[in-house]
């Protein structure tokens, strides 16, 4: 699917953008591999990093910003495959900067859609969140409306562009600087003993970088258009993962933070009615079509009607022992 293909990357100087730079490569042969951020500091420590890792003659640095819709322009010409990844994901820096998050996340989106149909663009896939499910803060409500238009962007195609548009949602990623993994690492690597939790009722799901990817290449392998995917995950106590990290640490559970929740939410029960499962993941198809009917993909099975996905009613779960060997893997 990607042998001999050219893929863009926006935001790629990322977690996501680094595992995917090494995994495609891994699993195909693609033409060239372009990585699209705002941060040349970034992009240079890449082409440090990977020089022996990935074939870097095959690896194009762009600078640019996808809020700058003929930067964009430029940058897709030529490209077959975009995934988007660019995103203001701090959900503290969103809340105090309003008008930046959504430039970048709502008005960057929009572009990224406009420049991928006017150059041709075969597919793109956008990453999202499990905070754009029911939000409660800015940076969740900036991606559900970017989830929107991707989804919707569809219905521009028309008879006159080809791409495809397609959505991969997922929570924080294990080991990710968005992750509380790294944070308490660092505390334990000094020597403390006392790791901070907002709320020991915590619940999340536990997915890798590796995992991710893989399901961002299953997008753009099968997606027919207005798809959003959802792995399924096991789930985990925020206090197992304090176990397993520092055993028999001192909890300071300090009270959850503004614009947090107490359970991640993949599946709503609204979107029961057009979720279909499959046999590691969940595709949530548009409530809204663009043509007369939805091309469903082979393998699924309609879920019941009020069904939803979090991570405090999953049927996986991750005890200490096991978060402990899956840390070993980050």
């Amino acid at each position: 699917m990607l042998n001999d293909q050219t893929i863009l990357v926006t935001g790629g100087t990322g977690s996501f953008g680094k595992k995917f730079l090494k995994m495609v490569f891994e699993r195909y042969n693609p033409k060239k591999v372009i990585i699209y951020s705002r941060d040349e500091y970034k992009q240079s420590v890449i082409q440090t990093d990977f020089k022996d890792q990935v074939d870097m003659s095959r690896v194009r640095f762009f600078i640019g910003d996808v809020r700058d819709s003929e930067r964009l322009h430029r940058a897709f010409a030529g490209v077959d495959y975009v995934i988007h990844a660019a995103a203001m994901k701090q959900v503290p820096t969103c809340e105090y900067n309003p008008f930046e998050a959504i430039k970048t996340n709502i008005h960057g989106a929009q572009n990224v859609i406009d420049a991928a149909l006017d150059c041709g663009v075969k597919k793109v896939v956008a990453l999202s969140t499990d905070k754009a499910v029911n939000p409660i803060n800015l940076y969740g409500g900036t991606k559900l409306v970017s989830d929107k238009l991707f989804i919707a962007a569809n219905a521009y195609r028309g008879e006159n562009y080809r791409t495809v548009f397609s959505v991969v949602r997922y929570g924080n990623v294990a080991g990710s600087r968005g992750s509380v993994i790294p944070i308490w690492k660092k505390i334990i690597d000094n020597g403390g003993t006392t790791l901070g939790v907002t709320d020991m009722r915590m619940t999340r799901f536990w997915i890798t970088l590796e995992q991710g990817v893989e399901l961002v290449f299953k997008a753009l392998e099968e997606s027919k258009g207005g798809e959003t995917y959802i792995s399924k995950i096991p789930s985990f106590h925020i206090g197992d993962l304090a176990e397993a990290m520092l055993p028999g640490c001192v909890i300071n559970e300090f009270g959850i933070r503004e614009g947090e929740k107490l359970h991640e939410i993949m599946v709503t029960k609204d979107d029961s009615w057009t979720t279909y499962e499959y046999d590691k993941h969940f595709i949530i198809y548009p409530h809204y079509t663009w043509a007369n009917t939805q091309d469903i993909l082979p393998g699924g099975v309609k879920v019941r009607e009020g069904f939803s996905y979090t991570s405090d009613n999953n049927t996986q779960w991750l005890g200490v022992e096991e978060l402990r060997e899956a840390l070993k893997a980050l």
